[in-house]
């Protein structure tokens, strides 16, 4: 089995389900923190209320653009607990996004990952 990325995940999001915690250790999915006061944030928090509990979004980072409409993005409390999933029709992620500080990636695995 390839190395865990994040050596912190079941500590840092103890709420994370299995499939998520799995999908973003082998890097399928990613995980981000959400820029909460960023315009974009806010709009889309007015539609989804629950947003405004969101501390961090899991997306594909390998969706075509063309096929960017049927992605859905999970957001999740600052424990990983799933709070909304909400499709790429109707938002994008871009200007959203920024490093994920709280979870720490595996030492041999610093530098060499993007």
């Amino acid at each position: 089995m390839k190395m865990p990325k994040y050596s912190n995940i079941n500590s840092a999001l103890p709420n994370l389900n299995s499939v998520l915690k799995d999908a973003i250790q082998s890097e399928t999915l990613h995980i981000r923190e959400v820029d909460k006061v960023c315009t974009k944030f806010l709009k889309a928090a007015e539609i989804h209320p629950k947003l405004h509990r969101a501390e961090f979004v899991v997306y594909s980072p390998y969706i075509r653009k063309s096929d960017h409409p049927f992605e859905h993005f999970v957001f999740l409390d600052h424990q990983g607990q799933s709070l909304c999933h909400i499709s790429g029709s109707e938002m994008e992620l871009y200007g959203l996004l920024e490093p994920c500080t709280s979870l720490k990636q595996t030492e041999k695995l610093k530098g060499t990952s993007h």
